[in-house]
């Protein structure tokens, strides 16, 4: 039986059995209410509510109609808080070719139209219009990779930040648990880390901002919004410098004007400890979808019920990602004793087996990796700790892993637990590599080496082709060793900068000598602010300004993604 009272409220009535008259923060979701610390919304809301905040969440109100779904909840006494959803909006609704999804894994019955196309933007414009006076709050991967100009690749033009579109008060970006508590305690205020906002250019005085308004960070000005959209390279250059701000762990301040208004982006917070971060996954979650859709399947809810996150951050720094830029570089982990207590939740769900999907993270055998010099890392500003070299300064000890695995098997009620995360082969010593497939593979270890070419395997950031092969073979003969029966399944992509038809046929023949058929390949997907999304839209490596063959067209890109597959044709 379902207790109303252990959500967060999303109706009028829902409120009410709590005793309330009206909320504190109302937040609007692009996604379905899924009560589980993987769902953003969630965390904000949960974090929120253990701070002493009234938070209610409105997911995927109709913006189509008469707006009651956005009138419903009423005022709230602090703000609205407004995200898309666990994916940028318009990854979500088309493909790598622009062609409309039929699906959305983050909808009841997994049915697409349940949010608008550049989601953020149409909810932020329903809300000030109708609640004009009320402060708006944006965060989420959307906003998040969207708080400069950036390429937006479904209309092939550069977008200036999307406070400029949205109209919002303040833009949250990252993972955005601190943040979201200081906006609550503070209102909303221009020196708070990890937040953007607009500010107009008479404003600025001599290219500096109020230190006792707008705190006293140093700042690095862009090339504004204007110059970057007359020259690609400007462009370039600009992320150049937003990357490598992105990668410190004391950044600057980065300000770029757009038209009469300038945008501030504030430094982020430091890295959560492993106790903040196990504050947050200890908090009352249901590990369940709200009520509401009882009776409905949730594809993306189905992909995570008995899934555990173990870290957050990755240091891989792959060129087409997002994850770095979002959750940060540095890995911080949970305590074995919080996913233990996390676990013995999801063992009380309904349709519990006995089995763990997935025990991972961004990438899952990161987990307890940190520098050996913490002094190193913090003077470091490297984009991939894994690329074009490991770093020496990686501790590379898998210890503190190896013994979750060990203490997670050794529960009554666990009959196994499987890695479902993505890896790094190339971040791998043998004995973890054999516990790993002796015991935590499904059947079926999927790895991503994307490509053949060790030209465009440099660009995107990504260990060598033979690094792949080696692995290849250390999987076979730990499964001869141990009488198992297992495949190993690569992802590729095509189309991705730098790659031409050559580098496809060559990939191709490689995977056909193989004896691979792959079923699915990945069309590269400009995501606004990657490395790789700059390269497709300029035409040039940013931290060399080197040309870069690129293919555009439809054509070339459907013929790049053909190659992959020749038996089709035989």
């Amino acid at each position: 039986m379902y207790d109303l009272k252990q959500y967060l409220p999303t109706t009028r009535k829902e409120m009410t059995l709590r005793g309330w008259e009206c909320a504190d923060v109302i937040l609007f979701s692009g996604d379905a209410y899924i009560d589980h610390p993987s769902c953003g919304a969630a965390v904000i809301g949960r974090v929120l509510e253990d701070a002493g905040y009234r938070v209610a969440i409105v997911p995927q109100p109709d913006w189509r109609g008469d707006y009651r779904d956005f009138t419903k909840l009423g005022r709230p006494r602090l703000f609205f808080g407004v995200t898309a959803g666990a994916m940028d909006s318009m990854v979500n609704h088309y493909t790598a070719a622009r062609r409309k999804r039929s699906d959305d894994a983050f909808s009841p019955d997994g049915q697409a139209g349940h949010r608008p196309d550049y989601c953020t933007i149409t909810y932020c414009k329903k809300l000030r219009e109708l609640f004009g006076d009320i402060p708006i709050v944006i965060g989420g991967i959307e906003a998040s990779m969207r708080r400069l100009g950036h390429y937006d690749y479904w209309t092939d033009r550069l977008m200036p930040s999307i406070l400029a579109d949205s109209r919002a008060d303040l833009l949250v970006y990252g993972m955005g648990e601190k943040a979201m508590v200081e906006i609550a305690q503070r209102g909303i205020r221009k020196d708070i880390p990890q937040t953007a906002y607009l500010i107009s250019n008479e404003q600025i005085h001599n290219g500096g901002l109020a230190k006792d308004e707008c705190g006293e960070w140093e700042t690095i000005a862009l090339h504004s919004f204007e110059e970057e959209q007359k020259d690609k390279r400007k462009h370039a250059e600009n992320f150049r410098v937003i990357e490598t701000e992105s990668n410190k762990q004391t950044a600057k301040r980065l300000t770029q004007k757009t038209g009469k208004e300038t945008v501030v982006v504030n430094p982020p917070y430091p890295a959560l400890t492993e106790e903040e971060l196990d504050h947050i996954y200890d908090l009352p979650y249901q590990y369940m979808p709200h009520p509401k859709y009882k009776d409905k399947r949730i594809p993306a809810y189905e992909m995570i019920r008995f899934s555990v996150c173990i870290h957050r951050g990755c240091f891989g720094g792959c060129a087409f990602c997002t994850i770095s830029a979002h959750q940060g570089k540095q890995i911080v982990s949970r305590s074995k004793a919080s996913i233990l207590k996390q676990i013995d939740k999801l063992r009380q769900l309904p349709d519990w087996k006995g089995y763990l999907s997935d025990l991972g993270g961004p990438s899952a055998n990161m987990y307890g990796i940190e520098g050996k010099d913490k002094r190193l890392c913090a003077k470091c500003a490297r984009a991939s700790c894994l690329h074009p070299k490991m770093c020496k300064n990686l501790n590379k000890d898998f210890s503190r892993l190896l013994d979750l695995y060990h203490a997670v098997d050794a529960l009554p009620y666990i009959k196994k637990s499987f890695v479902g995360s993505g890896i790094r082969y190339d971040l791998m010593d043998e004995r973890y590599g054999r516990e790993l497939i002796e015991k935590h593979v499904s059947g079926r270890l999927k790895v991503a080496p994307e490509h053949r070419a060790d030209k465009v395997l440099d660009l995107m950031r990504k260990p060598s082709w033979e690094e792949y092969l080696r692995f290849r073979d250390f999987f076979y003969r730990v499964n001869a060793d141990c009488g198992l029966r297992q495949q190993l399944i690569p992802y590729f992509i095509s189309s991705h900068p730098g790659c031409t038809d050559n580098d496809m046929r060559m990939l191709a023949d490689e995977t056909k000598r193989m004896g691979y058929h792959p079923e699915q390949v990945q069309d590269f997907t400009p995501t606004p602010m990657t490395l790789s999304t700059t390269m497709f839209y300029t035409g040039l490596n940013p931290y060399t300004m080197d040309k870069i063959y690129v293919a555009k067209t439809d054509k070339e890109k459907r013929r790049q993604n053909s190659y992959f597959f020749w038996w089709k044709h035989n």
